[in-house]
């Protein structure tokens, strides 16, 4: 039925994983239903990528807690499943184009390659804060990135994202101490990478998550209501902090 070797079984049953709940008196091992579902439960977290030492720490936790870690691996493979739809997309493009013998159309030639596009913005961002020194900073840092740079920037933002989007999942409060800890590292990744980033630029920035149509999305793509936890997340930081509003 679970297409389970037994020998498979066999060493579950040795390591204390699934003991089965019945043997006949030659000794043969027999499952009954709450066998099978906890066998269905380890094979669920196995193809998830736990361990099976994870699995076993798991396993036996109360049905909210892994409730809990099944919702959070949702939040993950969903995420997972619209980049991966996006790429798709982005092949069916490039098949349509190569079968074509054409070009490919510009507007959908990048599409597949980021979950958001902030060159899309570049023009926007430039007349409304080239003035200022967070931009120029911003910018002079950008020109010396190179591509592993903007690959490891997006990956420590999507880890913080993926996060924050497991912590809403989860029920956990915005101001939460995790929750606080991940708007610290937001922070400290924005100031690292990009230009200095205070506590009220922060507030700041968190505002503009949720009252700026397109941030919001992609934060509600991601997770819905992860804009206005995001906000949340960051103001309890900053005032944890001790910080004024205002930017």
């Amino acid at each position: 039925m679970a297409h389970v070797s037994v020998r498979t079984l066999h060493y579950y049953d040795e390591i204390g994983l699934l003991i089965p709940s019945k043997r006949t008196g030659k000794g043969y091992r027999q499952y009954g239903a709450g066998d099978l579902q906890r066998l269905q439960q380890i094979l669920l977290f196995k193809q998830l990528g736990f361990s099976l030492d994870a699995i076993a720490s798991v396993i036996d936790e109360p049905a909210a807690e892994r409730r809990s870690a099944l919702l959070n691996q949702r939040v993950k493979l969903q995420a997972e499943r619209r980049k991966t739809d996006a790429v798709l997309r982005a092949i069916e493009t490039a098949i349509q184009a190569l079968d074509g013998g054409g070009t490919m159309d510009e507007s959908k030639m990048f599409e597949g390659f980021d979950d958001f596009d902030h060159a899309q913005y570049a023009d926007e961002a430039r007349e409304r804060w080239g003035h200022s020194d967070a931009y120029r900073e911003s910018a002079r840092r950008a020109r010396d990135y190179s591509k592993e740079d903007w690959g490891r920037i997006k990956a420590e933002m999507n880890d913080i994202h993926q996060g924050m989007a497991q912590l809403l999942a989860a029920g956990r409060r915005s101001d939460d101490a995790a929750a606080r800890a991940l708007a610290e590292r937001h922070r400290l990744h924005i100031d690292r990478w990009f230009y200095p980033c205070s506590h009220q630029m922060h507030t700041a920035l968190g505002e503009m998550y949720v009252t700026d149509a397109r941030f919001a999305e992609t934060y509600e793509r991601l997770q819905a209501g992860l804009a206005s936890y995001m906000r949340g997340a960051i103001e309890a930081n900053a005032a944890a902090a001790g910080a004024k509003p205002g930017p």
